[in-house]
């Protein structure tokens, strides 16, 4: 049954437009914290304190920072998040932490408060095993967070707060329109929230902002940065899972992922899809190939990818962080279909992080081989058909 999806016929109640944001579990929180921040680059856009959740006051003792922390490379609030693993699995009192899985969510962007709601009943109908859903502060971002079938956390999400040129994060008065049940529609929009706390004298100047740790001293394509690179999107997301025919499925079916091919390493079948028009956005790898690779061996997360600028900071990131210390790893080729030139190095818990200059860019085969026809203005059906037209850059934050 197809469903109208903002007057399109969808196989399901939402579209996946893209990777938002992705985050870790770290036991080496306090050497990752400045190798995401001052060697990647990424700044600190909020922090949260996790020992509140704690039911006894020394549960926390000797585990290291309860600090979670929110990061990004451009406007969204968070596009990588960082938790102190041990810490996390010390406040979990469901079981469902499983130790092997360090990916601590994988957040996929729908287009709308409406999706992610319907959304979810869609998907707790089909059997889903659910976590959580509700509206997340800081950040802003209503969503609905449930599994896959080897646990991986997933989140759909709408509205990710931005951060513009002040470099404010909304003020701690505003997260009292966080909540913890899904949404009831329709709601107020950001704006409006917005205006009501300035009405009530709340600062907007009052919210957490990192000031530049290191001298910008590098010309990057004509600005001057604290590294000879700029980060500028997230993903692929590579997983290690249990079943590939099982995983593979689940993200097709489930979350609407298309098939971008499959490949066979080392005897092996891997598996890479994608959403929109780039190459893949997650590659599923067998679990049993870990062991024969150059990364940790205690997570499911084979690498998680970020694109820089172009090819030329590229080649400078990888002389730079080289000179910074960083483990380079020679991982096989095969393992990034779609991307000509990828450097993978360790962080410091030795989870493998991929950067790369350029991905394959995918159009569906119905929209290459014709033009879209144009329709008479008097024509103005109730829906129309997907025919492969909500593809490309998806709308960052809320509609307004």
């Amino acid at each position: 049954m197809p469903y109208e999806v903002g007057g399109y016929l969808l196989d399901r109640p939402f579209r996946v437009r893209r990777l938002g944001h992705y985050g870790l579990n770290s036991e080496r929180i306090d050497e990752s914290l400045p190798f995401y921040r001052d060697t990647l680059g990424f700044r600190v856009s909020d922090e949260l304190d996790l020992a509140r959740r704690a039911t006894d006051p020394h549960m926390l003792d000797g585990l290291g920072t309860p600090r979670g922390y929110f990061m990004r490379y451009g406007t969204d609030h968070h596009s990588f998040v960082l938790y102190n693993k041990r810490v996390r699995e010390a406040l979990d009192t469901t079981g469902r932490f499983v130790p092997w899985i360090t990916v601590n969510q994988i957040s996929w962007q729908v287009s709308s408060l409406a999706e992610v709601v319907t959304g979810e009943q869609w998907l707790r109908e089909r059997g889903m095993r659910m976590q959580r859903s509700g509206r997340d502060m800081p950040g802003s971002n209503w969503h609905t967070y449930f599994y896959d079938l080897d646990g991986h956390t997933n989140e759909l999400f709408y509205g990710m707060e931005q951060v513009g040129w002040s470099g404010y994060s909304k003020p701690k008065a505003l997260h009292q329109r966080g909540t913890q049940v899904t949404a009831v529609l329709p709601q107020i929009s950001e704006t409006a929230e917005v205006s009501e706390a300035t009405e009530a004298g709340v600062s907007l100047c009052s919210g957490s902002r990192e000031v530049p740790r290191h001298e910008a001293t590098f010309d990057v394509d004509g600005i001057l940065l604290a590294r000879p690179f700029k980060i500028v999107r997230m993903g692929p997301v590579r997983l290690f899972v249990e079943d590939i025919e099982q995983a593979t499925r689940f993200y097709e079916d489930t979350l609407g992922f298309h098939s971008r091919g499959r490949f066979e390493l080392d005897g092996e079948t891997c598996a890479v899809l994608g959403v929109g028009t780039e190459h893949h956005s997650i590659g599923l790898y067998p679990i049993s190939m870990r062991e024969r690779l150059a990364v940790h061996q205690g997570t499911s997360s084979l690498s998680i990818g970020m694109q820089v600028a172009n090819y030329r900071q590229l080649r400078q990131a990888r002389a730079f962080l080289l000179s910074q210390g960083c483990t380079e790893v020679d991982l096989p080729l095969e393992l990034h279909p779609g991307i000509s030139h990828a450097l993978h190095i360790l962080d410091p818990d030795g989870q493998v992080v991929e950067l790369y200059a350029d991905m394959e860019q995918v159009v569906p085969p119905r929209r290459a081989s014709q033009a879209r026809v144009p329709t008479h203005p008097s024509e103005w059906p109730e829906t129309l058909e997907d025919d492969g037209v909500l593809l490309g850059e998806a709308f960052m934050g809320p509609w307004e």
